[in-house]
């Protein structure tokens, strides 16, 4: 513990030159502290060069306890885990949880090496009935698993938090195992997929399924989303990474917003993410 708190200073000395490396956490201005963060990482190595800002978001809220969300540059996304009285307060604890977990991902232990990628393969391994040989097999889930780290090598967590998000929310909704009934690889599946960002596009694309779904069984829509609101309050609570929870919530939200307003709400269009766009080869 004392050698991370050690290599914490070390970062923020590195990347906050003019900031005290004890007062960091104590300092009620960490909202702009952050925001300097990222500044500076950006301009060092431009990290996520097409995302250059620090987003908030307070939840509606007639009275406390406030709820306040931050997502990072890249994805990443981050709320406060404390009971706030005011927004400014919620606002700043979301800062604080999104600064300490942005310090801690420059540590050496949080970027993929051949070394992280062995404990991490050997892990999954441990928590499921697959085996180290299946590693090498790209056709099983371990395989994929480790096909995706070998192919983010010297990325850090939150630089493949996203990639990671996407195959959550693939999963999530069906598209995995749809994509497997099609023949195609996890190899293919992983190559394709891995050129696109979480966007509001393909947010369509995934709200358009789950409206598919609501017309095969009525109700379902309702039931993920207080499951969502229930999953990401939860994790908030425990001051985890939200933005598989968030996004999940988002999604059927913009499903739900779409089937009130239009009830004939056209099938997905052409330029869709669809098997057919992925599997045409074949």
């Amino acid at each position: 513990m004392d050698r991370t708190l050690e290599s914490l200073r070390h970062i923020i000395a590195q990347v906050l030159p003019h900031r005290d490396p004890a007062l960091v956490f104590k300092d009620l201005n960490v909202v702009s502290m952050l925001q300097e963060f990222w500044e500076s990482k950006q301009q060092q190595r431009a990290a996520f060069p097409s995302e250059g800002v620090v987003v908030y978001e307070s939840l509606p809220s007639p009275g406390p306890p406030f709820v306040s969300y931050v997502t990072l540059p890249g994805g990443s996304c981050f709320g406060n885990f404390q009971c706030c009285l005011s927004r400014a307060e919620a606002r700043r604890d979301a800062a604080k949880v999104a600064l300490i977990n942005s310090l801690f991902n420059e540590l050496p232990s949080r970027r993929i090496t051949k070394e992280f990628i062995m404990e991490s393969v050997q892990e999954a391994v441990a928590s499921t009935s697959g085996t180290l040989e299946d590693a090498d097999d790209p056709s099983t889930s371990i395989g994929a698993y480790h096909y995706m780290l070998e192919s983010n090598m010297g990325k850090t967590m939150l630089e493949f938090q996203e990639l990671m998000t996407i195959f959550q929310l693939l999963h999530w909704n069906g598209s995995l195992k749809a994509l497997r009934e099609t023949k195609c690889s996890r190899q293919e599946v992983i190559s394709y997929y891995s050129q696109y960002s979480l966007d509001e596009k393909m947010r369509s694309h995934m709200a358009l399924d789950w409206i598919m779904k609501e017309r095969e069984s009525p109700g379902i829509l309702s039931q993920e989303l207080r499951m969502a609101l229930r999953e990401l309050e939860e994790a908030r609570k425990a001051g985890q990474e939200l933005r598989f929870y968030k996004e999940k919530k988002e999604i059927l939200s913009l499903a739900l917003t779409q089937i009130y307003s239009d009830p004939d709400t056209s099938s997905p269009s052409d330029d869709q993410l669809s098997l057919t766009a992925l599997c045409g080869y074949h």
